[in-house]
């Protein structure tokens, strides 16, 4: 794997965008015959910053990497970024996107002179996983834009390096998947939450018809598939993300044979 370093600015727009010299949060397990990416960061800061460091001014801040020869991966992972943070104004871009939250910070302002409040928009991608035939990113956000909190937000990416595509499970599991593995799901999650087989799951959770159910956000690992629910989809804010991993172990007569998973069953 080769990591470019690069430094530029972009004046015109009142952005920056620049490589970072540090880790990601999320470092990558690396294996060979890696994609080359650089790390790319886009920043603007409010017009009333002035000196004032970026933790005590409204700032809105990108990290992602850019890979070399995948065009397709870079627009995934740019626009999903994007729609982390607002599913309406993502659609247009990390730059509107950030025009657009610094137009509602001054339209703030405007109506509140005198506040100390500042906003926030973060949005980080981060390399998992790499090897000659799959590749995983970790889609991070956090947007607080006034209210009693800000929301934080994970997403993930799953990608084959060699066809060019996202990984979906339909991919890597049989058909008709769906039934078995929602209840072997099911078992792992009340086992995790010390909840009996056949508690409700009605009142302290958010399962739609009080019915377990596996969202879409997964991260396919050495190890199984994690199932990872963000802040406030199935629990109360307060409880922050709740993570399911189904071990492939649990799950060998559902995967299909010769996937990106047939090197992690060896």
């Amino acid at each position: 794997m080769t990591i470019k370093h690069l430094l530029f600015i972009l004046p015109a727009i009142g952005m920056s965008a620049c490589i970072q010299n540090h880790a990601p949060d999320v470092k990558a397990a690396i294996t060979t015959d890696t994609l080359t990416y650089t790390y790319k960061s886009v920043k603007q800061k409010a017009d009333d910053c002035g000196s004032k460091p970026d933790k005590k001014c409204t700032i809105a801040y990108f990290q992602y990497p850019a890979f070399d020869k995948a065009g397709n991966l870079n627009d995934s992972v740019v626009t999903r970024l994007a729609l982390l943070l607002d599913n309406k104004r993502g659609v247009a871009g990390i730059q509107q996107l950030t025009w657009a939250f610094m137009n509602d910070y001054k339209a703030f302002k405007q109506k509140n002179p005198s506040s100390n409040i500042t906003f926030e928009m973060t949005g980080k991608a981060s390399v998992i996983r790499q090897d000659s035939s799959f590749t995983s990113v970790a889609l991070t956000g956090y947007l607080f834009n006034g209210g009693a909190h800000g929301t934080s937000t994970t997403h993930y990416i799953n990608w084959n390096t060699k066809s060019g595509k996202k990984v979906t499970l339909n991919d890597i599991l049989k058909p008709d998947y769906q039934t078995e593995l929602t209840k072997v799901a099911d078992k792992i999650f009340r086992k995790e939450e010390n909840l009996y087989p056949t508690a409700s799951l009605s009142q302290d959770y958010f399962f739609k018809n009080g019915q377990f159910s596996l969202n879409d956000n997964y991260l396919i690992t050495p190890v199984g598939i994690d199932f990872l629910y963000n802040p406030t989809e199935i629990k109360p804010f307060a409880a922050g993300t709740t993570t399911i991993t189904i071990p492939y172990g649990q799950i060998k007569t559902l995967l299909k044979p010769n996937t990106i998973t047939a090197q992690y069953l060896k």
